[in-house]
């Protein structure tokens, strides 16, 4: 009787599992604990033009930008800066990591064909990972204040006067947090299903804007040593020669000789080859 039920269980759970919406959620990257694009998305959308996005984005009451690229133990201030050719906008995030440095974290792209309206945001390859994208589920993006605000009959592209060592008054360097504690300040925007994430783009004529992304070389170094959790890899092709004294053979081993060095963990070493065994001659 007991098994029964038991299936009876497992039956009702995976129909109900089948009869959920089809959209498909994927999870972000690790840096998602650092800037989360839904809540972008959501600040994006509320605000009136891209000199108040700036300043929400980089609120530090708000907290939505808990990004510290370069390890330094400071969150990096993300300028907003915009490339637009005829209909179409590119309004890029570009955290500044130093001098004349700086890291493109994600891109806002929007486009208009006729009274259509699209957008989506996109997620930067080195911070993210490959097609990340954050589109709208179900609104329609030409009742945003800030879209009527950059499809004015005359505008100017945004252009964040900001940069490494000069900032707003309004902001002054703080500490990140913990990514439990960023996921509580962010829950009252991702909470709203306003947006989602697909693997694929929406905007067609991006390709229109000249646009080339900025990467800062330690900003991309501090990356990769977070996703490989500070693992050093050394690779050595060797050769081993082992002789039997008894026997007068003498084994030849080639390979690779592969040792994984991780600050939190023992040294693993892996070795792989092949062995050729010579007869020695009397």
């Amino acid at each position: 009787m007991q098994k029964h039920l038991m299936l009876l269980m497992l039956l009702l759970s995976l129909s109900h599992a089948w009869a959920q919406d089809s959209t498909t959620i994927i999870a972000g990257a690790s840096t998602a604990d650092g800037l989360d694009l839904m809540a972008v998305s959501e600040l994006f959308k509320e605000t009136d033009n891209l000199q108040e996005f700036e300043k929400t984005l980089n609120d530090p009451e708000l907290g939505v930008n808990n990004l510290d690229l370069d390890g330094n133990g400071e969150v990096d201030f993300i300028r907003v800066v915009e490339e637009v050719a005829q209909y179409t906008h590119i309004i890029i995030l570009q955290a500044t990591i130093g001098k004349d440095e700086f890291q493109d974290v994600a891109t806002i792209e929007v486009e208009k064909a006729g009274d259509n309206y699209n957008m989506q945001i996109r997620g930067n390859e080195i911070v993210y990972g490959a097609n990340y994208y954050i589109v709208p589920s179900y609104i329609h993006v030409h009742t945003w204040p800030i879209i009527a605000w950059i499809y004015r009959p005359v505008y100017r592209p945004y252009r964040s006067t900001f940069y490494f060592g000069f900032y707003p008054r309004w902001w002054r360097p703080y500490h990140p947090v913990h990514f439990k504690v960023y996921r509580t300040r962010t829950v009252k925007w991702t909470r709203r299903n306003t947006f989602v994430v697909v693997r694929s783009s929406r905007v067609k004529t991006v390709s229109r804007v000249k646009y080339k992304p900025r990467t800062s070389v330690r900003a991309s170094r501090s990356i990769t040593v977070r996703r490989t959790g500070g693992k050093t890899t050394t690779t050595k092709k060797a050769v081993k020669k082992t002789t039997n004294k008894k026997t007068g053979k003498t084994t030849v081993k080639k390979g690779v000789k592969k040792t994984t060095k991780n600050k939190n963990a023992k040294k693993t070493t892996v070795k792989k080859g092949k062995k050729k065994t010579v007869k020695k001659k009397n």
